[in-house]
């Protein structure tokens, strides 16, 4: 197998095949091609490169601001800390834009006090933030930009944390894609990103009705309404940028608070931007929605029934994404009114985390003393998803947010969690007996299954696609590991051995090694590209990867690592190709032929 190495042939790129068009690379992108700039902003070059033609844009355009994602040991993993280290030592590897940073896994002013029990965590966290500090960009350690008390800047960014992204499209002027963490580092690093996907007017426009009949009165009823939206996505709906909701029937009087934790959990599922009337510009004018869907009190109920608390709750954390200084005084109202009573959080079983911004505000007008004073332990620089929680402590989480229990459930932290308001999940914190009785074990109910369209095929298969232009031609032959549903790398890919771990997926329990990975996208956080560069590094990761859609979580991994990458095929591969065929794929000219040598279970 012929496989294209980054630097090998750097004058070989000056423009690319668009749909219809050649696309010229502007001159200060290509003399960072060509490598005038350093290695490092030539790898960066190559992939914005990449992702435009992938993207099918037909021009480049300069950003004004870039987050960047991809900084906790337990996200990040190995794969990132090789990929900085292999970044590191050029002079000339520096941010070419104004570039922030998301939240680390620990508060490195209070280690000890949060237990972390994991080997050379606090060197390797911070090996990591140096790293990027070296690269010139601005350490906030916050995983909500927006929150910082700024004007917000307009224009076009690259932002990389998913609820930030959404915030921002929905209720900023500021507009961006959703993109990885190594996307954005690109953008970050050269200033210019692909002109493609809701940068464009013409993609920002709604695909989901979501008609709310419920009060939405609680800060949680907001958070459990945008996860509830995600469930119920249908494959059969085309959502080339994820699901884009207009709401109708919300409140117009929400808080800050209310809003962010819509966004926060509406990107559990990919939400790139949503519409709530009231609340957002209006929504622009479809003809139809791929669905409409109800969320009412019996929706809601449901829900905060499936989710209370069952057994022992160890720890309470507030904060997913970082407690605003709305949030954070809210849960200290509620601990004020438990001190009132003579009564103490034990054992410091409750953590509010947020942002060092946040965290001098609230320093400022006494809510850290009060919380501090009560028992519970204020953290700064780090959100709850990120932590690796000391299981000999805690093994049950009670939380406020869906953003936080979609994370804290997976393989990340694998910790059984449960959902409640911020008044009864500060009641839990101070009284451990309100829910006695053996702790939720992880997974002991039966997960429902994803819904696939898949059905078995038969007879010859040859279809056409596009590969990368920093890709030299290559062929590859291999088994196929096939599914329509999407897979989220974070989380639900073991990062030591490459199987999916997630219940319901019609691939759990199966290792991506050394199979032509076909799927979809990916989904869920925007570090995905380091959980796959992490398994490519190991020799753990697939030996080709197509993806049905154009997909910024995986593609970025594939180009910086040298992995043959094909997209935008003729006829959907998820369904033409079956889980187990022999397939052989090879890229001459830009283009890929994809077709199946034998079917799975045929002599």
């Amino acid at each position: 197998m012929d496989k294209f190495h980054a630097g090998s042939s750097p004058n070989a790129l000056k423009e690319y095949q668009s749909p219809g068009i050649v696309v010229e690379i502007p001159s200060e992108l290509q003399s960072m091609l060509d490598g005038e700039h350093g290695p490092t902003k030539q790898k960066a070059a190559r992939l914005v490169v990449d992702l435009a033609a992938s993207a099918g844009a037909s021009e480049f355009t300069r950003c004004a601001h870039a987050h960047v994602s991809g900084v906790s040991v337990i996200t990040g993993g190995h794969g990132l800390r090789r990929f900085l280290a292999d970044l590191s030592g050029d002079p000339e590897g520096v941010v070419a834009i104004p570039t922030t940073l998301n939240s680390a896994g620990c508060d490195r002013e209070q280690f000890e006090e949060m237990g972390i029990d994991h080997a050379h965590f606090l060197e390797h966290q911070f090996e990591i933030i140096h790293a990027y500090s070296e690269l010139g960009i601005d350490v906030t350690l916050s995983c909500t930009p927006y929150d910082r008390g700024i004007e917000m800047e307009d224009g076009i960014g690259s932002w990389a944390e998913s609820n930030a992204v959404c915030f921002s499209n929905s209720y900023t002027s500021l507009i961006t894609n959703r993109e990885s963490g190594l996307s954005a580092l690109a953008t970050a690093l050269t200033g210019w990103a692909p002109l493609w996907g809701l940068h464009l007017e013409s993609n920002r426009v709604p695909n989901i009705l979501v008609r709310v009949e419920a009060a939405m009165e609680d800060l949680a009823d907001w958070s459990i309404l945008g996860d509830w939206m995600g469930m119920q996505v249908r494959p059969e709906w085309s959502l080339p940028w994820g699901m884009m909701p207009r709401l109708v029937g919300l409140p117009a009087d929400a808080s800050f608070e209310k809003r962010k934790a819509l966004t926060a959990a509406a990107a559990n599922y990919g939400c790139p931007m949503l519409w709530a009337d009231g609340l957002t510009a209006d929504a622009p004018e479809v003809e139809s929605y791929e669905g409409e869907i109800v969320f009412g009190e019996a929706e809601l109920a449901q829900r905060y029934a499936d989710l209370a608390p069952t057994g022992t709750v160890d720890l309470v954390v507030i904060g997913c994404p970082q407690a605003s200084v709305g949030e954070a005084r809210a849960t200290a109202a509620a601990v004020r009114a438990r001190m009132e009573l003579g009564q103490k959080i034990p054992d410091r079983r409750l953590w509010v985390f947020t942002s060092g911004y946040n965290h001098d505000l609230l320093e400022a007008d006494g809510t850290v003393a009060l919380l501090e004073e009560a028992g519970a332990l204020v953290l700064k620089d780090t959100c709850p998803e990120v932590t690796p929680y000391n299981r000999s402590k805690y093994n049950h989480l009670l939380t406020n947010s869906l953003k936080a229990e979609h994370y804290l459930k997976s393989g990340l932290n694998r910790l059984p969690t449960s959902v409640a308001r911020i008044e009864e999940c500060v009641a839990h914190a101070f009284d451990p007996s309100l829910s006695a009785g053996p702790r939720p074990v992880l997974g002991a109910k039966g997960a429902k299954a994803m819904v696939t369209n898949k059905t078995p095929q038969t007879g010859e298969v040859s279809l056409s696609g596009q590969g990368l232009p920093s890709q030299e031609n290559w062929v590859v032959r291999g088994k196929a590991m096939v599914t329509d549903v999407p897979i989220t790398y974070l989380g639900y890919v073991n990062r030591d051995t490459g199987a999916i771990e997630e219940p319901g997926h019609p691939l759990d329990g199966v290792a991506i090694e050394d199979t032509v990975l076909i799927y979809p996208k990916g989904s869920g956080s925007t570090v995905a590209p380091f959980v796959l560069m992490g398994l490519i590094y190991t020799g753990k990761g697939p030996r080709a990867i197509v993806n049905r859609d154009v997909c910024p979580l995986t593609l970025p991994a594939a180009s910086l690592l040298a992995v043959p990458y094909a997209h935008g095929f003729d006829d959907d591969p998820t369904l033409a190709v079956n889980d187990g065929d022999e397939v052989e794929m090879s890229l001459a000219d830009g283009r890929v032929q994809l077709r199946v040598v034998s079917r799975a279970g045929e002599d």
